[in-house]
């Protein structure tokens, strides 16, 4: 974990660009996160009006809700990250300066982050991999396959671990003066 931080720190300055390709990719994936809470909303109204309407239903269309709403979590919690609107438990966070927010945010995506994010792909991979080659379907009645929901988590964490890298760098760069961090942080409002 230290030689991510050692890299964040003496080549900042060369990983910028980097840096901003991922916030690009990570800002594509927000809009495919919000535009999956619209289209979730819309299957919901549509699936209960048939099963009101005309007594038909789906597993298939109560799946496919389940399948948005995982993606809506998983590839918009990069994007969360970037915009520095994750939830924190601020017992300090608050009354210290910005400089030693930066090193907060800086070793703790080096000690807590990247290892999480790690384990979890190591974890769901396999998994991933057993649904697709047994191509899993879902227990219920007219259910959908289950692979492309479960690819969602090993996708989604490697995505949260490649933000977590582009912040590492920023904070890097900004404590090196190199860059101008873009999100402040917002006291709450208590």
């Amino acid at each position: 974990m230290a030689s991510l931080v050692a890299i964040a720190w003496l080549f900042c300055r060369q990983l910028l660009p980097l840096s901003r390709a991922i916030d690009k990719l990570g800002e594509w994936l927000g809009v495919i996160a919000s535009w999956l809470v619209l289209l979730a909303c819309l299957v919901s109204a549509i699936n209960a009006t048939v099963r009101y309407l005309v007594s038909y239903s789906s597993n298939a269309w109560l799946e496919l809700q389940w399948y948005m709403f995982a993606g809506m979590v998983l590839l918009g919690a990069a994007y969360t990250l970037k915009v520095n609107e994750h939830v924190r438990v601020d017992l300090i966070y608050g009354t210290i300066s910005d400089r030693a927010r930066h090193w907060i945010d800086l070793l703790g995506g080096a000690i807590f982050l990247t290892p999480m994010c790690l384990v979890m792909i190591w974890f769901t991979w396999p998994w991933f991999v057993q649904a697709w080659t047994l191509n899993e379907s879902s227990s219920n009645a007219g259910g959908l396959i289950r692979w492309p929901v479960i690819l969602l988590l090993p996708v989604g964490f490697a995505l949260i671990l490649l933000q977590g890298f582009s912040e590492m760098i920023k904070r890097a760069a900004a404590l090196r003066g190199f860059h101008q961090h873009e999100y402040a942080y917002e006291k709450p409002l208590q």
